[in-house]
């Protein structure tokens, strides 16, 4: 059983690979332009024919599929039931986060994903309420991503993955290792990770279907947007909200701003696209179009 999981999980990531560098042709340097050739630097991202295409193919499948989806959700599912499902899931995923921060060195803040564990697991019922985070816990998260990007791993060219959405050959690489680190992986039945996989990503589209819209209608051109507004994030999330400028990692100098997102280091990757995480509770104002 664990070897099927294992050789299950590891043709799906080859695949999808093998998609991404059979099409790496399509890619043109520009030539004979210092501007261009500049800003094709600056982007890191060869592969902008080929990831277009699966970014159009992702953005299809969201306005079919997830947002419908999560507008149902959204509007089927009081708000405090709708944070008792993101609490369920953060915490099941303590064990990832927790071994993160270890690798990482981050004592402190593994202290702190430790007692989260412990008090949300019983006073906060198996972690459908965030107790520990009244209590003076906050959430964070952490994945091995952003453990070899603290060990100075370069994150490589930008990527978008089919159903995954933007992502990067660390990132990407370190998506595979939590999912062999998780215990789950290995003691629950094995669609388990795509049902949970789903049922975050719909709660996550479901609390930003408003934000999403404003994005994208927003921006003229907007693979590019997403493409820096995910790069920002991730910045912010190994940087642990710091100042860039003072904890520094490979890869993270020369990011564009977007102005049209006042808080983008607020945003995760979820699902068929990138979504705005929602640290806070879903907002009244948020419409199913």
């Amino acid at each position: 059983m664990l070897d099927k999981k294992f050789t299950t999980g590891r043709t799906a990531f080859v695949l999808a690979m093998g998609a991404m560098i059979a099409l790496a042709g399509c890619a043109t340097i520009p030539e004979g332009d210092p501007d261009a050739m500049a800003a094709y630097e600056e982007a890191n991202d060869p592969l902008e024919p080929t990831n277009r295409f699966f970014f159009e193919v992702n953005y299809a499948a969201d306005e079919l599929l997830l947002k419908p989806f999560a507008g149902w959700y959204y509007t089927a599912l009081p708000n405090p039931v709708q944070d008792s499902v993101r609490n369920a899931l953060r915490n099941v995923s303590t064990p990832v986060v927790l071994a993160n921060d270890l690798f990482q060195g981050e004592m402190d803040r593994a202290g702190v994903t430790f007692m989260r564990f412990l008090i949300n697991s019983t006073v906060g019922l198996a972690g459908l309420f965030d107790v520990a985070g009244e209590w003076g816990y906050p959430y964070h998260d952490e994945d091995f991503g952003q453990t070899l990007a603290v060990h100075g791993v370069d994150e490589g060219a930008y990527l978008v993955l089919p159903i995954f959405g933007p992502s990067n050959p660390r990132d990407a690489a370190g998506r595979g290792v939590d999912t062999l680190i998780d215990p789950l992986t290995w003691v629950l039945p094995q669609g388990w990770g795509i049902v949970r996989a789903g049922i975050r990503g719909l709660d996550t589209r479901a609390r930003n279907l408003k934000t999403l819209d404003e994005i994208r209608k927003g921006s003229v051109d907007y693979y590019a947007a997403i493409r820096s507004l995910y790069r920002q994030r991730r910045a912010d999330e190994i940087n642990n909200g710091e100042d860039p400028d003072g904890l520094a990692y490979p890869g993270s100098a020369n990011l564009p701003e977007i102005e049209e997102l006042e808080d983008p280091e607020e945003m995760s990757e979820t699902g068929t696209g990138l979504q705005v995480s929602s640290e806070e509770p879903i907002s009244e104002s948020n419409e199913v179009n």
